[in-house]
């Protein structure tokens, strides 16, 4: 399992997914390969009685609808929550699309995903510009569902669909002055309203940056799905990182360019704001954020009548498998 040591969610039942649901539309998925480029499933595998959301499922492209069906599934947590797909797809920090929680769902839809390639060079063998399909064509599709913890106190529990990022590192061959993965967001002035508007004292584009052996460490992946799904646009479509011990903001959205480099990269929110947040960005109760304390989190869906607070896990629950990372390191200074 890939949560673990938690306890159950408190969500109210009627805000939760059924397993039942979940379980059931992805067999189906998985037999019959039916999400073939602009078809649409039948609104009771889609929604799961309307509890996954109202935010329209974009059509998927063929080479997503043939890995689905060799998809590695994996089974739903007995000890938490999924977090219900409206929440995961309608409250999003994406500030290409506007500082506001549901910016990105309100605006992220005129941005095109086709022919999407990301670039891949620095201290690499094999630098080049592959497409989406070349990049998941010797891959194996995986479902992940990992906690998902931002910076600013609230979680989620998300089931991705990727494959480790390991294995695009090992097929470009990264030489021996590798150290560090940088990785760079689309920045697209005509589809994305927040890269002009008063919050772009951001100096775009948005970058990431991940020490090398992070980045190859198995709970690392590059995900194009979610809930089963093609990754909606808000969610970082067509191509995302997905780092689960790490504040969310390390996640980065909407990949164009992953480079190796020998220095550590200078990260967005590092360079904004080096006081408040870091390179390393790991999820970490003991070391508060300087406005606002990191030892409790809000799991959504949650509300002021109906509270769904819980402890911060270290490294978000994952201390067992990435703890090592970090042997001898002064993790409040090296936060």
């Amino acid at each position: 399992m890939l949560i673990r040591r938690s306890s159950r969610a408190d969500c109210k039942s009627s805000e939760i997914t059924p397993e039942v649901v979940y379980r059931e539309r992805r067999r189906f998925m998985a037999a019959s390969g039916v999400l073939l480029a602009g078809s649409l499933l039948p609104d009771w595998l889609l929604a799961g009685t309307a509890r996954y959301g109202q935010v329209p499922e974009a059509a998927a492209p063929e080479w997503f609808a043939r890995q689905l069906q060799g998809v590695r599934w994996q089974d739903a947590p007995q000890d938490e929550a999924l977090t219900p797909w409206s929440a995961a797809t309608d409250y999003n920090n994406f500030y290409e699309f506007g500082p506001d929680k549901g910016d990105p769902a309100a605006n992220a839809g005129r941005m095109s995903t086709a022919d999407w390639t990301v670039q891949v060079d620095g201290e690499v063998a094999r630098p080049g510009r592959y497409g989406l399909e070349e990049l998941f064509s010797e891959q194996t599709l995986e479902e992940r569902i990992y906690r998902l913890r931002c910076v600013e106190a609230w979680s989620m529990v998300i089931p991705w669909l990727g494959f480790p990022l390991a294995a695009l590192l090992k097929k470009v061959e990264p030489t021996a002055n590798a150290r560090y993965v940088r990785f760079e967001s689309l920045v697209d002035e005509r589809v994305m309203p927040g890269v002009t508007s008063n919050f772009a004292r951001i100096d775009w584009p948005y970058v990431e940056g991940l020490r090398l052996d992070e980045a190859m460490h198995p709970l690392t992946i590059l995900a194009v799905g979610m809930y089963g799904r093609i990754l909606p646009n808000q969610n970082g479509a067509p191509l995302r990182l997905v780092v689960p011990w790490k504040y969310g903001f390390k996640s980065i959205k909407s990949i164009v360019r992953i480079s190796l480099v020998a220095e550590q990269p200078v990260t967005t929110w590092q360079s904004m704001a080096p006081q408040e947040y870091g390179f390393y960005a790991n999820v970490n109760p003991q070391v508060d954020h300087p406005r606002w304390s990191q030892a409790r989190e809000r799991r959504l869906p949650s509300s002021l009548f109906s509270p769904n607070i819980r402890p911060t896990l270290m490294f978000n629950g994952y201390a067992e498998e990435v703890a090592g990372l970090y042997a001898g390191m002064d993790l409040h200074r090296e936060y």
